[in-house]
């Protein structure tokens, strides 16, 4: 990652201002902290609707900054988006706002398609407009992050996914998000809108909602409580470190062509059950007051779910010969960042062990 930064930062560039939606949620807020971090003189406004996996303290210690502007809304809600568009003079639209649980999209599916196709429909919309009325400014930008679930699922031995892969979406939050990004493409291929698009593998690190696999199995095991693993636990996953998703993102943004899609990978394929493995060594080192020890005593299988796609696997190839971008960490070094994490920020994830989230934990893990 240091070489894009330094690459960023020896580019000749005036400031921008950017919209992020979703930027109160996981990788949304982490987008925000690193691009502070990287380019302190652009503008940030974050919209977000403040869901229930939506967090102001994903947001602590930046909201005294001058630059950063916070908006409670919905991205459907286009008078309001047009007039953050105008108001702001926005640069570049980051779209990262998403219902992206498949658990919850099997329980729910109203949600996901609301939010995704037509809340991504909405920016489109107004984006377009905007950028019409602005003269098409041809350092404007649209970029819409999109997921690998999109793909489908991969067999053992099959490549991994390019972005010329054929869609094959098996569950309602991945049709949802790949007619999203269908919408992305034909608003280039249609209007010629600057848009840009990142398919990436699962994401980790801080600030992730409980339900999600890592972050679930950290705190369940520092309660005590069951870590369930659906099915046999050989479903294959590529781990990306959010952190090095942003950097992927920032490359993109400064070097991607307009109307490409780029997919994003951390080259860390794990299997499930492994990676719960890991986390309990980690935790075992890391942390002194477990309740149960060794932590891999916690360990319960429970019915797979529906749909369940068995592996994914990313082919970043395009994003580094191109682009120039190779992800900075291991899994090693980023479970162990995450771990750390979660075991020096317990007044951020506690609060979020509502009754809420006990009722939902408990539909869908009858098992455990």
């Amino acid at each position: 990652m240091r070489l894009v930064v330094e690459q960023n930062q020896a580019l000749s560039r005036e400031p921008r201002t950017i919209l992020v939606t979703g930027g109160a949620g996981f990788i949304g807020s982490n987008f925000v902290h690193y691009w502070c971090q990287q380019y302190p003189g652009d503008r940030i406004v974050v919209l977000d609707a403040l869901t229930y996996a939506g967090n102001r303290n994903n947001l602590a210690g930046l909201e005294g900054w001058a630059n950063l502007r916070f908006v409670q809304g919905d991205i459907c809600d286009r008078p309001l988006i047009d007039a953050l568009l105008q108001e702001e003079g926005i640069d570049i639209l980051a779209h990262f706002a998403a219902e992206s649980h498949v658990d919850r999209s099997i329980l729910g599916p109203d949600a996901f398609v609301r939010t995704n196709v037509i809340g991504t429909f909405t920016l489109l919309e107004a984006f377009r407009q905007y950028w019409l009325t602005n003269g098409q400014p041809t350092h404007f930008r649209f970029h819409h992050v999109s997921t690998d679930e999109v793909y489908g699922s991969l067999n053992p031995n099959d490549p991994g996914f390019s972005e010329t892969t054929p869609y094959a979406p098996n569950s309602p939050y991945s049709a949802s998000k790949a007619g999203s990004d269908h919408l992305v493409r034909a608003y280039y291929h249609t209007y010629g809108l600057p848009t840009l698009m990142t398919n990436c593998s699962n994401n980790y690190g801080p600030y992730h909602f409980p339900e999600k696999l890592i972050p679930l199995m950290c705190i369940n095991i520092l309660m005590g409580k069951g870590l369930p693993v659906y099915g046999d636990g050989q479903n294959i996953r590529d781990w990306l470190y959010v952190e090095d998703h942003c950097s992927a993102i920032d490359a993109v943004l400064h070097r991607g062509k307009p109307g490409e899609t780029y997919n994003i990978g951390g080259n860390n394929e794990v299997k499930n059950i492994d990676l719960v493995h890991k986390l309990c060594e980690l935790m075992d080192e890391l942390a002194t007051d477990l309740p149960v020890r060794p932590a891999h005593k916690l360990i319960t299988f429970v019915k797979d779910r529906p749909g369940h796609d068995r592996r994914y696997a990313i082919d970043a190839t395009k994003l580094r010969t191109e682009i120039g971008w190779t992800p900075a960490e291991t899994v090693e070094s980023g479970l162990r960042k995450t771990v750390q994490w979660y075991l020096t920020h317990r007044n951020w994830w506690q609060p979020l062990l509502s009754p809420e989230y006990q009722a939902y934990y408990k539909q869908v893990y009858t098992s455990v």
